[in-house]
C-alpha cells in the first residue's frame, strides 16, 4: 500500500495526514466519525435496496402487469442517466462550496429533504410517466447527497485506517441494501405508507449525521476561480494520465452492474423464474437475510486484514471471483434453495469487495482538491449499475428469457476482477 500525505479536509476538519497503522488510533473525532458513518450510510443505501428492488417493480407491475419488464426498463434507465450527471456535478460544487456549515453538509440535508419529497410524490404516482419523473427526482436529489457525502472518507480519514472506514461503510452500505430489501417487502401490501416511512428514516438519518460530524465554518478558505471548460471536464478523467484512477472505475462498474444485474430482478425472479407466484414477494426477504452472515463476516475480516496487510487488490479480485461463483448456482440450480445459497455466497464475496474497494479507490483519486467531484465519478460505477441494472436485466429477458441473466452477469463480474489487476500505485 502507498503512502502519500493527505490534502487538508474539505471541511475545517482536522487534516488526516497520519499515515503509517502504528501513529494512527481512532479514538476521538475520528472514532465519532467512524460510527456516525453508520446511520448516514444507511440512509442511503435503505432507499437503494428497497426501491429498485422490491417496490418499483411493484409499483410498476401494478399499473401495467403485460409490460412490467419493458415498463422497468424504461423508468430505470431515465432515473439512472439522471443520476450518472447528478452525483458528479454536485460533488464538484460542493467541493467549490464555502458556507459557515462547511462544503458537505449543506447538500446532505438538502438533497435528503428534496429527496424526501419526491419519495412521498412517488408512492402517490398512479401512471407510469409518473412514477418515471419521481424516480429521477429521488435520484438527483439522493445524488447530490451521496456526492460529498462519499468525500468524507477521503477529507477525514487517514490513509492507514481507510480499510477499517471502508468495512464499516461497506458493511452499512449492505445492510442497508438488504434491510432495504426486507422493509419494504414487509411494507409491500402499502406502496405510498412505504415511500412515507423510507423518506423520514433517510432524512433523519442524513440530518444527524451532518449535524454530529461537526461541519464548520470554511468561508475563509480560498477558492479556485471557476471555469467552464473544468466543469465539463467533471465528467471526463483522462485514463493514459490517471490510469489506475480508470481501471478502479472500471472494475467497480463491472462486478456492480453483474451483482445488480441479478439482485435488481430477484422479485422478478423469484415469480417467474423460480415460479414462487405471488409467494415471492413473501420470501424475498428471506433471501435477503442470508446474505447477512455471510456478508458481516466478510466486512468484519477483509477490511481490517487489508489494513493489516498493506494490500487491496489480491482482496477486491477474490471477491469479485466469489460473486461471479455465487451467480453460477441459481443458473444451474433454479430453486427457492438454489437462490438461499446464491444470497450466502454473494453476501462472501459482496461484502468483502465492498469494505476494501473503498479503500482501494480512496487512494487513486486523480486530484487531492477535489474529492467530491472524483468520488462523484468514481460513485458513478456504484450507483449507476443500482438503477441502471434492471433496464439491462430487461434487455436481456426480453432477448434470451431469464436464464440470460446469469452468464451475463457471471461474466462482468469475472471482467471487473480483471480489471483492477493492471493498477500500480496500490498493491
Amino acid at each position: 500500500m502507498t503512502t502519500t500525505s493527505t490534502p487538508p479536509a474539505a471541511d475545517g476538519a482536522t487534516p488526516a495526514d497520519v499515515t503509517t497503522a502504528e501513529r494512527v488510533r481512532i479514538q476521538g473525532p475520528l472514532r465519532s466519525l467512524l460510527l456516525w458513518f453508520v446511520p448516514g450510510t444507511l440512509g442511503i443505501f435503505i432507499l437503494w435496496g428497497a426501491i429498485p428492488t422490491v417496490l418499483l417493480p411493484l409499483q410498476v407491475e401494478q399499473l401495467d402487469p403485460a409490460n412490467k419488464v419493458a415498463n422497468l426498463a424504461i423508468v430505470t434507465t431515465i432515473g439512472a442517466l439522471a443520476a450518472m450527471i447528478a452525483q458528479p456535478v454536485a460533488g464538484t460544487i460542493s467541493d467549490r462550496t464555502r458556507s459557515r456549515f462547511g462544503n458537505r453538509a449543506p447538500y446532505i440535508v438538502g438533497g435528503a429533504l428534496v429527496g424526501g419529497l419526491a419519495l412521498v410524490a412517488l408512492g402517490l404516482s398512479s401512471s407510469i410517466l409518473m412514477v418515471a419523473l419521481c424516480w429521477t427526482l429521488v435520484q438527483v436529489s439522493f445524488n447530490v447527497v451521496q456526492g460529498p457525502y462519499s468525500a468524507m472518507l477521503p477529507d477525514r480519514v487517514p490513509e492507514s485506517v481507510r480499510g477499517t472506514f471502508a468495512a464499516v461503510i461497506g458493511a452499512m452500505t449492505m445492510v442497508g441494501s438488504l434491510g432495504g430489501v426486507i422493509l419494504a417487502s414487509l411494507l409491500a401490501g402499502s406502496i405510498p405508507g412505504a415511500y412515507l416511512v423510507l423518506a423520514g428514516v433517510s432524512v433523519v438519518l442524513l440530518t444527524l449525521f451532518a449535524v454530529f460530524t461537526g461541519p464548520r465554518d470554511n468561508r475563509a478558505e480560498p477558492r479556485a476561480a471557476f471555469r467552464v471548460r473544468d466543469f465539463l471536464l467533471t465528467f471526463w478523467v483522462n485514463p493514459i494520465a490517471h490510469p489506475d484512477f480508470f481501471w478502479a472505475f472500471t472494475g467497480r462498474l463491472l462486478l456492480y452492474t453483474g451483482y445488480f444485474l441479478v439482485v435488481a430482478y430477484q422479485l422478478y425472479l423469484l415469480q417467474d423464474y423460480i415460479g414462487l407466484g405471488d409467494e415471492a414477494v413473501v420470501l424475498l426477504p428471506l433471501v435477503s437475510a442470508a446474505a447477512l452472515p455471510t456478508l458481516v463476516l466478510a466486512v468484519a475480516i477483509s477490511g481490517p486484514w487489508s489494513d493489516h496487510v498493506g494490500r487491496r487488490k489480491p482482496f477486491v479480485v477474490a471477491s469479485s471471483l466469489i460473486v461471479g461463483l455465487a451467480q453460477v448456482v441459481p443458473w444451474v440450480w433454479p430453486t427457492f434453495e438454489g437462490m438461499i445459497v446464491f444470497a450466502l455466497l454473494a453476501g462472501l464475496g459482496f461484502g468483502a469487495f465492498q469494505a476494501v474497494d473503498t479503500a482501494l479507490v480512496s487512494q487513486v483519486l486523480p486530484d487531492s482538491h477535489a474529492h467530491a467531484k472524483d468520488l462523484g465519478v468514481v460513485n458513478i460505477a456504484a450507483t449507476l449499475p443500482q438503477t441502471i441494472a434492471p433496464a439491462i436485466a430487461g434487455a436481456v429477458v426480453l432477448a434470451f428469457g431469464f436464464v440470460g441473466l446469469f452468464p451475463a452477469a457471471i461474466t462482468l463480474s469475472v471482467l471487473g476482477a480483471l480489471a483492477v489487476l493492471p493498477i500500480r500505485s496500490v498493491r
